[in-house]
């Protein structure tokens, strides 16, 4: 198994949290990992992506020019990054940050209401919580236990009250992410 994602959105979405996220999980199943953010001086606000490995085999490069995943977050990010999808990969974006949505056939293009569903839950922090199990749903590619054990190691000790919420969102983005 191995896995190329490409993450992007605006800065302060959580895009590289997610990311990190992610990198940690693959980690604690002794998977081999890589976690590339890149982001301008407007970190937030501005545009941001993180681009995450997660392999059996070890990892050659980090840099990466196509992707099996990408998670589009805002519409910036899908005009620069719809075109690098493989051709059979996935595309996965938020409805909320997307105006015109994703037109290539030779990919399957999902969408997950993310942003709705964190305000459902009274926390927009939720939000790349719930893309992350959206994501986990399509490509199963670490186990939530991980992920929460990846939360305690990212989070800082003060913010782990919140561990159960973020299970919560990650269950919740894997309900509501549906096929566009």
């Amino acid at each position: 198994m191995k896995e190329e994602i490409i993450i992007a959105g605006f800065g302060g979405q959580g895009v590289l949290s997610m990311g990190k996220i992610l990198a940690y999980s693959g980690l604690m199943e002794d998977k081999e990992v890589t976690w590339m953010p890149a982001y301008g001086p407007e970190q937030r606000g501005g545009t941001a992506n993180v681009t995450v490995i997660v392999s059996d085999d070890r990892i050659s490069s980090p840099i990466l020019s196509q992707y099996d995943v990408a998670i589009i977050l805002n519409q910036p990010s899908l005009e620069k990054f719809e075109n690098k999808v493989k051709p059979g990969g996935i595309l996965m974006y938020d409805g909320y940050g997307i105006a015109e949505a994703p037109t290539r056939k030779d990919i399957r293009v999902y969408r997950i209401d993310a942003m709705d569903a964190a305000a459902e839950m009274g926390n927009a922090k939720a939000f790349n919580m719930i893309v992350l199990g959206g994501l986990l749903k399509l490509k199963p590619m670490v186990s939530i236990d991980s992920v929460v054990k990846a939360l305690r190691k990212t989070l800082p000790e003060r913010h782990h009250h919140l561990i159960p919420m973020n299970e919560e969102a990650i269950r919740k983005g894997m309900e509501i992410v549906k096929e566009a």
